[in-house]
């Protein structure tokens, strides 16, 4: 079922629609209805709080109930979602994400969210859209249409200008985050490096055409380009498998552009963990390691429609790590693209190679700063969990991801890259560069030295995202079980960070 949004200011209690849903929040004193529902609740008059107490609602996060209008609303139904104490644009962005899960199948829906500033109408409208995604591509048998035919946000700010261009706005990210769900969720058989930079390329068809389109470029390097390059560390992962790799550049360029900003992405559609072979349990789930290049070009080409006036040049390496006679091995040396040469100790250690390829092809493109996201370590997915991502790098930089990262509603922390961590990469006695060595400690802080050594100098933040592109447990706030497009909104807030200047 399409799905459309309005923005309207409207009262809820007249608002006609199958379901209305409101907010509430937690007290000391009591779930409290907010602002947005003040009417919905007077409507109930006396009975509205031995509703709440019945119905056992407190309004803390995650809460959801629906109960029948009973006449009371020009609505058969009454939703409430819980906002918890103090609801900011993250806690209002879950409970629209609780929302579109709690009303399945409606013809209509009215959201009485907070929504009276256009953060909070962007949070209303991107958490709704993502909370109610769902991937049924390769099911022969579905249970139908799950999303509202209707969908209409209520704000009292509706008819001003700066609401109406973050709703608009919130769409077009919503549906960047939407389609790197869609690509990490595909099957690995199914999105080869082949087939994943085909689908880049009808992507990138759909955001360029029609009128007033943005005039973003898109090169797809074959096999024989990225030799013809010397792409050696791309390659050497890549030639194990035999689907070949790829390499996505794409650059939007807008005219006033006055600073520059580079995003390179780990594309490695499935990884074995090639000779250095994975444990079968832990194969599970690598069709997401490719999810950093689908962060990076579908932050780009929202970035492009959004039309912010920063130039991006964007590099996405796309390999399959497998295992054949072909395979790289353990103790081999590879030239880098750029002339580094680096001995190989782990060839489940292969993102870093793809990605020292892609930042040195970034530097040459002489940007302002440089951002790579990656599901590189299991090491930061251990420390952090599944929720929270890892940033470390240039010290100006990390700080502006995690700004960024706190206004878009993902959670990041800041990682150091201690200076001990240069002599473990440069531990090798017969290349420039160590790839990976067996220290139980310290993997993913490694890893980030090893990257820094193919950055330039330049100002640069490295998002290590593993264990956040793939929710494998129950849905929760706006996020779905399965695929979650970690990253997406972080790098679209970073970007308008620095549009703003």
């Amino acid at each position: 079922m399409t799905t459309t949004y309005t923005l309207r200011n409207a009262s809820p209690a007249k608002t006609r629609a199958e379901a209305v849903v409101v907010g509430v929040l937690s007290s000391s004193k009591g779930p409290v209805v907010c602002d947005a529902g003040t009417e919905v609740a007077q409507a109930w008059g006396r009975k509205w709080l031995p509703l709440l107490s019945s119905l056992g609602f407190s309004g803390k996060p995650g809460e959801a109930v629906r109960i029948p209008a009973g006449g009371k609303l020009n609505a058969s139904m009454l939703v409430l979602v819980g906002l918890g104490p103090d609801p900011d644009g993250t806690a209002v962005r879950r409970a629209a994400g609780v929302a579109a899960r709690s009303v399945p199948n409606a013809a209509s829906v009215a959201l009485a969210l907070p929504a009276d500033t256009p953060e909070l109408v962007d949070a209303v409208t991107q958490g709704h859209l993502l909370g109610g995604y769902t991937y049924t591509k390769h099911k022969s048998k579905s249970d139908g249409d799950t999303g509202a035919g209707e969908v209409v946000v209520l704000s009292p700010i509706a008819r001003k200008a700066e609401a109406v261009s973050a709703f608009a706005e919130a769409q077009i990210v919503a549906a960047a985050v939407r389609l790197t769900r869609d690509w990490v969720n595909e099957p690995p058989g199914h999105l080869t490096p082949e087939a994943f930079a085909a689908a880049v390329t009808d992507a990138h068809k759909a955001a360029t055409k029609g009128r007033g389109a943005p005039k973003v470029k898109l090169e797809i390097w074959d096999h024989a380009a990225l030799t013809e390059r010397g792409l050696g560390g791309t390659l050497a992962v890549g030639n194990g498998s035999d689907a070949k790799p790829r390499l996505a550049k794409l650059t939007w360029s807008p005219r006033g552009a006055t600073t520059h900003l580079a995003l390179v992405g780990k594309g490695v559609t499935f990884d074995s963990g090639g000779l250095t072979i994975k444990p079968s349990s832990s194969m599970v789930g690598m069709k997401g390691d490719m999810g950093g290049a689908a962060c990076v070009i579908a932050a780009t080409l929202a970035i492009a429609h959004l039309g912010l006036p920063i130039k991006i040049t964007t590099f996405a390496p796309m390999a399959e790590n497998m295992v054949s006679g072909s395979s790289f091995r353990p103790g081999d040396v590879v030239t880098m693209y750029g002339g580094t040469t680096v001995e190989i100790a782990n060839t489940d250690a292969e993102g870093r190679m793809l990605l020292g390829d892609a930042l040195v092809l970034a530097v040459e493109e002489d940007p302002d700063v440089i951002v790579d996201v990656a599901t590189l370590t299991g090491h930061l997915h251990l420390a952090l969990g599944d929720k929270v991502g890892a940033v470390l790098g240039s010290q100006e930089i990390v700080d502006a991801v995690l700004l960024a990262g706190d206004r878009a509603g993902e959670q990041h922390w800041p990682m150091p890259i201690p200076e001990e961590m240069k002599e473990r990469i440069s531990a090798s006695k017969v290349a420039d560069l160590l790839q990976h060595d067996w220290v139980r400690w310290g993997g993913g802080l490694m890893a980030a030295a090893f990257l820094r050594e193919f950055t330039g100098g330049l100002p640069w933040a490295h998002l290590d995202i593993a264990g956040k592109e793939l929710n494998t447990g129950g849905a929760y706030g706006h996020v779905p079980a399965g695929a979650t497009g970690f990253g997406v909104t972080t790098i679209v807030e970073y970007a308008r960070s620095l549009a703003a200047g």
